[in-house]
């Protein structure tokens, strides 16, 4: 599961941020399998619209209605970890400098809340200035970098250094700020208004349309934020849809269909034969596998498949 660990200085909003995943979780907890497995940990679903669309096409080949017997889906996940506030000498143990390092090095992907909003009921605890502060996580992380070097016997290349993490920065603004500067975010930052996103948590889906369009949105930035970390880390989905479960898997790009199968169960990579597979378009287009089958969407590939995002697949596995 992909794990993104949430960093950033003091009263940032970092926590408010959190928050918001967490909502962003609960909301769906009877839906769907999710659980915050501690105060500062929570599993939160990767958006996914695609798996709504297959769960209708598979009921619809089932006869089935009602609530009651709905298919579940079960998207990706990502794991969020609120890491311990930084302060200035985290390298050298201050604050609780070596927690907060310790935690970061266990993550995929940071993602750097940086304050970029003016509030005087809200103390500057540290920081400075977008790019001030940005600067001074860098160079913590640079100091902490250098003494595990200094430290380990290890070629640096075999070391798990910070510099060799991906950092996706979340300038916490507001979105009349937002609007105005998003045409120059660059690769690795998304600007967002933590607060707004609390806010939005809480409400239903039809609720949060209204609020979004009223901001001039299409949706919530929490949702920008797990598809730009996927995207960061090179991830894709594979589909599968029958009459048990609706469900998306996270995978690499690139990997072949016998460590896709794998992924779904070791023996699947093992016992693999063949991979039936559709892309979502013809999928949905067609109605279903059946239709796929009839039209020739459907493909058996073999071993040397490159798995591509939005393959419905089916596995044939031996015995």
């Amino acid at each position: 599961m992909l794990q993104v660990g949430i960093v950033g200085l003091a009263n940032v909003g970092k926590s408010t941020l959190f928050n918001a995943l967490l909502k962003k979780q609960q909301a769906l907890v009877a839906n769907y399998p999710f659980a915050t497995i501690e105060p500062n940990v929570g599993i939160v679903p990767v958006p996914d619209e695609r798996l709504e669309e297959l769960r209708e096409i598979v009921e619809g080949q089932e006869g089935r209605g009602g609530q009651e017997s709905r298919v579940p889906i079960v998207p990706a996940m990502v794991k969020f970890v609120d890491i311990a506030g930084l302060v200035k000498g985290a390298s050298m143990g201050a604050g609780l400098g070596n927690k907060f390092l310790a935690h970061i090095r266990e993550v995929d992907l940071i993602l750097e809340v940086v304050r970029d909003f003016n509030d005087e009921n809200i103390i500057r605890e540290g920081s400075v200035s977008p790019k001030d502060d940005i600067e001074l996580i860098k160079t913590e992380l640079d100091l902490a970098d250098l003494q595990t070097v200094e430290k380990s016997k290890e070629k640096p290349e075999e070391l798990p250094l910070f510099s060799k993490k991906p950092i996706l920065y979340i300038y916490n603004t507001t979105y009349k700020e937002n609007q105005e500067a998003g045409s120059r975010n660059k690769e690795d930052e998304i600007r967002i208004d933590a607060k707004i996103e609390n806010e939005l948590a809480g409400f239903s889906d039809e609720e949060q349309k209204e609020l979004l369009k009223s901001y001039g949105l299409e949706e919530p930035g929490l949702n920008r934020v797990i598809r730009k970390a996927y995207e960061m880390l090179g991830l894709i989905s594979f589909l599968t849809a029958g009459e048990k479960e609706v469900r998306a898997w996270t995978i690499k790009r690139g990997i072949k269909a016998p460590a896709a199968a794998g992924v779904i169960h070791t023996d699947f990579e093992k016992n693999f034969i063949k991979a039936e597979v559709v892309g979502f378009a013809d999928f949905v287009a067609c109605g279903g596998w059946k239709k796929a089958k009839e039209l020739g969407k459907a493909r058996l590939e073999g071993r040397d498949y490159v798995m591509q995002d939005g393959d419905v697949v089916e596995f044939k596995v031996g015995v």
